[in-house]
């Protein structure tokens, strides 16, 4: 679940030391290609929340779970949530430290553990515990994303994946992360693009 310590995200850190002159996915989106074969992101959509010489992070936004709700996970947390409670959708991140949440939010506040994302200075993603007993208190973001697990690339690994036609790329709009539905986001991303999925060959463009 949400770590209870102060360590940030994968990749923070280091964000803080990337080269500004080079190009950063970092507060992009990524939609898989038709060609991407991996089962653990077909049709996905990945918000990045860090790329940096050292590797990228980000999280699936369009997959939503069924199980467990908002409210199981407030309750494993012992947070009490003070009525009436937010009802919020988890997301499934992606594939590594499933066992871990991630709260992508806006305004960006001062939470123990949170990451600004580059490009844009009203996001953040927040991995400690505080955010999610202020949502339970009734306060907190005005906007959250909840996420079980990311999705992790190694130094080089997304470049590589990119070039292999594996995504497209496109910027960010907020009303994506947090106002529609998840099923709804795959559209509006390629919405984004002009193109609509169905459409979609193994050429990939960026934009």
């Amino acid at each position: 679940m949400v770590d209870k310590s102060t360590r940030l995200a994968p990749g923070a850190r280091a964000q803080e030391r990337r080269d500004p002159s080079e190009t950063s996915l970092s507060g992009q989106v990524l939609i898989a290609m038709p060609n991407l074969t991996d089962s653990k992101f077909t049709r996905s959509v990945i918000f990045m929340c860090a790329h940096t010489d050292e590797g990228a992070m980000g999280i699936v936004i369009n997959r939503p779970l069924n199980a467990p709700r908002f409210a199981d996970l407030l309750k494993q947390l012992e947070v009490s949530p003070a009525p009436p409670a937010r009802e919020i959708r988890l997301c499934d991140g992606g594939p590594v430290d499933k066992s871990r949440g991630f709260v992508l939010h806006t305004p960006l506040g001062e939470w123990k553990s949170s990451l600004a994302v580059e490009g844009h200075p009203h996001l953040g993603l927040t991995t400690s515990m505080d955010i999610l007993e202020a949502v339970g208190a009734g306060t907190g973001p005005d906007k959250l994303l909840v996420t079980l697990g990311y999705s992790g690339w190694a130094a080089g690994q997304l470049e590589h994946e990119i070039g292999q036609n594996a995504w497209l790329t496109v910027g960010a709009r907020e009303d994506i992360l947090f106002d529609i539905p998840a099923e709804e986001r795959l559209p509006a991303a390629m919405e984004l693009l002009g193109v609509d999925f169905a459409s979609l060959s193994d050429v990939a463009g960026h934009a």
